[in-house]
Parts: C-alpha cells; structure tokens; sequence
C-alpha cells in the first residue's frame, strides 16, 4: 500500500470513483428480440452492463455473413451480445428486463419487423446459467398461462454485425426502433427515484459526500471533536467501518482513525484530483466515499490516519449495539 501525504482539503470537492470489472464477475448473454438497434440501446443504458454488441446468431454456420444475407433468410436472428458485471446485474434481471420489451408470445416478428430474424431468443455459453435462466423464462410463463415463443438454447454461433449498426440509435438518433424510447430511460429514472429516497433518509450533505465525493468543511462535522464509546457505520448500508477505540484528535478538523475495524470493510484507490496524490477511501459494501488515508498517523498505532467525513457515518453507541444489530462488533471496541 503506497500512501502519500498531501493533506486534507477543506472545500467542498465532487470527484468521480474509478470503477473496475474484475475478471470473474464478467459474464455474457446472448439476446434476440427484433431489430437488434433499439435491443442494444436498451441493454446499454444498464448499470451493471458493460459493453454490447450487436451481430446474427444461431443459424448456419458461414464463412461470410452479411446484412443482407441475413435479411435475405439466411436463418439467423439479430442479436445483441450483452457482457455483464455478475457482481451488479444477476442474469435474472437482464431477464426480466428483456421480457419487458419483447412480444414474447409473437413468432417471427416484433413490432412492425417480420421474419425469421426478428425472432426472440435466449442463447446462452455458460451452461452454470440454465437453471437460472429457465427459472426466470418459466415465471414468466406462468404470469402469461402460456407457452412462450422464445428461443432459449445455447449459443451455436455469433457474427458481429457490420460496424455502422453497432450503437446505430447513438449514431443516429432518429433512426428506427420498435422499442419506445420511453424505455431508454429506465435507468435514469431509477436512479433518480433512488436518489431522491436516499437524500431524504440522510440528507444533501450526507448524499454529496457519499455519492459524489464531496469534503465536508474542516472543524464542522458532528464527529470531529467527539469520542463516545461505540462504532461507526457506513451511513447508507449501516456497514461497521471503525471503532471508538481507534479515533483519535489529529487536529486536521476531521475525524481521524488509525484503522478500519477490519481491512475488508474499505476499499483503497489513488485519487489524482484537484491536482493532488492521495489515497481514497470508499466503504466495500456500498461503496460510499469516506475521505482519504495518509501516513503521518501515530507511529505506535502503525503510521496511518483515516481521515474521514463525519458526514459518511453514523455512530451507534456501545450501550445500544446490541439493540441496534451490531453485538458481534463490541469487541472491537471493548
């Protein structure tokens, strides 16, 4: 762990978190339901998606594979390969959310398309998806109380279509689409439904300093000077962070500790913002913006200083941990 000293910034700061795909949460699904433009569009607003692609799937094998022959009759379906984060989206909600724009009961056509390749379909390569995929696939047969017309086979074959439909509808806005392009704001509108709740449960400050990396003023938060017995959790998930036991008066005009209860509570990245190297500090459950960590903490106590937003947490006092869930965590503060 390299720390770098540079200080503790007073203004209010708004930054964006890098965000990184581990290699194991990355999955694919391979998804048919008409002209494949509005499909992607669709898909690609999720968060938890992270790339699609669009192209023709289970037909004939080819050597060549066009558009046009593709129109033509040539078997395949337009499809979207949509590769997913596992660790944001679970296969069931790409599911359900697929189901929300198909006819699923409609053979060979979607909306004013018909032919062979405007068929849905759920093609899978990961065989550990089946059940998983079939589970959802029968609920929703049974809300229909019918058969579904939706392929659901493995992956025989996928040709990436030309380069002028990938991300056609960002290309050309007016272009067609079978979807209505109400559903392209689904996840706009969900997270602003989800904002709304969150700044009302803990406030415009609280919610800046979380989400968008604001720094509350130095010497103002509620935790600065303070130093009750108990611990300190994430604000928005309530995930024990540090314990009473650890804080200590550093003098920066935020509260400091010396560590986090465990080291897999926070996670640690390099923040270049403002024009300086620190090292950022976010919760690993919800991954909440907390402050930054230096390394001119107290030598005895191992050198660091988590330097930290009164405005991220939430103190539970150790008389009420009990009360409160939080029974295992009195050892660390005892």
């Amino acid at each position: 762990m390299s720390l770098v000293f540079v200080g503790c910034a007073s203004d209010v700061q708004t930054q964006k978190a890098v965000k990184e795909y581990k290699e194991e949460d990355m999955k694919t699904i391979y998804l048919a339901g008409g002209c494949f433009w509005g499909v992607e569009k669709y898909f690609a607003q999720f968060e938890g998606v992270i790339d699609t692609e669009v192209g023709y799937a289970n037909g004939p094998e080819a050597v060549l594979l066009t558009y046009k022959d593709v129109c033509n009759g040539s078997g395949h379906a337009e499809t979207v390969k949509v590769t997913y984060d596992e660790s944001k989206m679970s296969i069931t909600d790409l599911i359900n959310y697929y189901f929300m724009v198909i006819d699923p009961l409609s053979v060979n056509r979607q909306g004013n398309d018909s032919g062979i390749q405007y068929r849905t379909g759920i093609y899978y390569e990961d065989d550990s998806q089946i059940d998983v995929i079939k589970e959802a696939y029968q609920a929703k047969e049974i809300e229909i109380g019918q058969p579904l017309a939706v392929e659901l086979e493995p992956l025989r074959n996928f040709y990436s279509a030309e380069e002028y439909h990938q991300d056609y509808l960002d290309k050309n806005p007016g272009g067609y689409c079978h979807i209505p392009s109400s559903m392209f704001k689904l996840e706009k509108e969900r997270k602003k439904a989800e904002e709304k709740e969150l700044r009302s449960r803990i406030g415009d400050l609280s919610y800046e300093v979380t989400q968008n990396a604001a720094t509350e003023r130095a010497f103002t938060g509620e935790y600065d000077k303070f130093y009750k017995k108990g611990i300190y959790v994430d604000i928005v998930s309530g995930e024990p962070l540090f314990s009473s036991a650890d804080k200590y008066d550093s003098g920066c005009g935020w509260p400091a500790f010396t560590k986090p209860i465990d080291d897999s509570v926070v996670s640690e990245t390099t923040d270049t913002s403002y024009g300086m190297l620190r090292t950022e500090v976010r919760s690993s459950g919800a991954d909440s913006h907390l402050g930054h960590v230096f390394n001119d903490g107290p030598v005895s106590k191992g050198g660091l200083r988590y330097c930290i937003n009164s405005a991220s947490l939430r103190f539970i006092p150790y008389d009420e941990m009990d009360k409160e869930g939080y029974a295992d965590y009195k050892k660390y503060v005892e």
